[in-house]
């Protein structure tokens, strides 16, 4: 009888129960214990604990505390899958995500020519919006865009900190003292929020991305009128804008700042 063509090989038993540990974790279960491994993989405590300690030992996962969480080194490995692959492309699909989960217009801006610029928008269903469009050249002395790409780019701020700076609303910040320390803040917090600073009336809270030497590669913002976005809800929005532009540097390779490339 002749072979079957369409016959694979069986997975190696070991490479099956591998994957289940590493599909037990998720976006919104970043980190887990070995009891909430075992739960999710269905697989015998003494296997979990045997491999876990393996996939630890080879960077697979990272100690977080009492439990794992995927290894830094993953993110490396993933890499070459997206090169050549535009980052817009990749930053598309997380934009329009966290659109759809917050109703609010998402935007990634990147620096050029000491301005900020919009360069990928998922725009908000809401018919009270702020007006924004893919080109857009804008200040970076004001909005949290602006904050987070002068946060992280030592050169940039220090140009933009030696000119003067325009006042675009009341609440525009002017004073160059000021606006240091404001830029020494979200680095400190890892994310700025603003209201009212370049346009009245409308706020945003925006978030750093990076790539694989721990550059900044953008700011990933959410932004809307403050009569939809006051600043208690932009505090609870925090964690979900983290989320994203944390997932958004991890699909590009990107490690944050101070993050070993192959810490274990």
């Amino acid at each position: 009888m002749p072979a079957n063509r369409d016959q694979r090989p069986a997975p190696l038993l070991v490479l099956t129960k591998i994957t289940s540990i590493l599909d037990a974790f998720s976006l919104t279960r970043p980190e887990l214990t070995l009891a909430e491994i075992r739960k999710s993989t269905g697989l015998p405590t003494s296997t979990v604990q045997r491999l876990v300690g393996n996939l630890v030992s080879n960077g697979f996962l990272d100690r977080a505390g009492d439990g794992f969480r995927v290894g830094v080194k993953m993110s490396y490995w993933a890499a070459p899958a997206s090169h050549g692959v535009e980052i817009l492309e990749t930053v598309k699909p997380v934009l329009n995500e966290l659109r759809d989960s917050l109703g609010e217009t998402v935007c990634f801006y990147q620096s050029s020519m000491d301005y900020r610029v919009c360069v990928a928008m998922a725009e908000t269903t809401h018919m009270l919006r702020r007006a924004m469009r893919v080109g857009r050249i804008l200040p970076l002395h004001a909005g949290s865009a602006g904050r987070v790409l002068l946060a992280w780019d030592d050169q940039l701020a220090q140009r933009i900190l030696s000119v003067d700076l325009d006042p675009l609303t009341d609440d525009t910040i002017t004073d160059r003292e000021t606006l240091r320390h404001a830029i020494a803040r979200t680095q400190a917090d890892g994310y700025a929020i603003t209201t009212g600073e370049r346009e009245s009336g409308a706020s945003g809270l925006s978030a750093p991305v990076f790539n694989a030497q721990a550059d900044l590669v953008g700011a990933l913002t959410i932004m809307g009128p403050t009569l939809r976005m006051p600043l208690e809800l932009c505090e609870e929005w925090v964690e979900d804008l983290l989320a994203a532009a944390e997932r958004i540097t991890r699909m590009i390779g990107g490690r944050l700042p101070g993050e070993s490339a192959f810490s274990s």
